[in-house]
């Protein structure tokens, strides 16, 4: 295993494997047409049974069965869904299986361009995800996720 200058080990590998980087954008595209067809079983097709999901409001969804008629009801408000368009932003692969993802979900206007993020509670939001994805039987699954709302001024600053 390899370590940084402090001594911590590095748990992903110097680059992603092709397969990896391919996963997760297959698994972000997958996101893109579901949200687009507002159809949760396009969007959810790529989580396995015992998925853990975080919301962006705080609360934790435990497995697929919990998860999926969230999502139904999610897409059947579609008429007030924005337009929103998904990035690939990292990609950490911790093992052969197993791949670490940041992908964001970019809310956009009616021009095509991102809408600036506020503090406005009931305003659409962008948001950053990490997923967690496991190949399985040689198809890769989403075995955990947690969404946080993209807010103004970016990341905290460290102090």
């Amino acid at each position: 295993m390899c370590s940084d200058k402090t001594g911590r080990p590095r748990l992903g590998t110097p680059s992603p494997s092709p397969d990896a980087v391919a996963a997760v954008e297959e698994f972000a595209a997958g996101l893109q047409a579901g949200h687009d067809q507002r159809d949760a079983d396009v969007l959810n097709r790529q989580f396995a049974a015992d998925v853990a999901w975080g919301s962006p409001f705080g609360a934790l969804v435990d497995g697929y069965e919990q998860l999926h008629p969230i999502h139904v009801r999610f897409q059947e408000q579609a008429a007030a869904a924005p337009s929103v368009r998904y990035e690939v932003r990292h990609v950490l692969a911790v093992g052969t299986d197993t791949v670490v993802a940041h992908i964001a979900r970019i809310v956009l206007d009616v021009d095509g361009e991102p809408v600036e993020p506020n503090n406005e509670p009931y305003r659409p939001f962008s948001e950053l995800a990490m997923y967690v994805l496991i190949r399985r039987d040689g198809r890769w699954w989403l075995a955990a996720g947690q969404n946080t709302p993209m807010r103004p001024g970016g990341a905290v600053p460290a102090e």
